[in-house]
């Protein structure tokens, strides 16, 4: 955890409460993640119960507790068919890490045209 980065999100957002997601935002683009060492110091630090920074982490997709990959690929699943194939792979989780660098996770998608599968790369920086 880089502590006097995380002091300079702080600093720059004045230690707001309504702010919180600008900064825990900030944080996980430190390290692609939210370690729970940096949400104990965000709690100290602005004085937020770990209780309610949690309750924010778990409540937003775009948080992640477990360390992600710089790539996140997303298969978009159209159909049952699909969906029942991609089953036997899935029996316990809807994400696998594929390495330091990328994250699979199949998720429902009920755009997309019959008996397709839509894979979609979120590049990030």
């Amino acid at each position: 955890m880089d502590s006097p980065a995380i002091d300079r999100i702080l600093e720059k957002y004045e230690y707001r409460h309504s702010d919180i997601i600008g900064i825990m935002q900030e944080v996980q683009h430190i390290e692609n993640f939210l370690p729970e060492e940096a949400l104990r110091y965000i709690s100290r630090g602005m004085e937020i119960s770990l209780t309610k920074i949690f309750d924010i982490v778990t409540f937003y997709k775009a948080f992640s507790l477990k360390p992600r990959g710089r790539h996140i690929i997303k298969v978009c699943c159209g159909t049952a068919a699909i969906l029942e194939e991609l089953s036997r792979i899935s029996d316990r989780s809807t994400e696998y890490s594929i390495s330091r660098r990328g994250r699979l996770r199949l998720i429902a998608c009920f755009r997309s045209k019959p008996l397709t599968v839509l894979v979609h790369a979120l590049l990030h920086r």
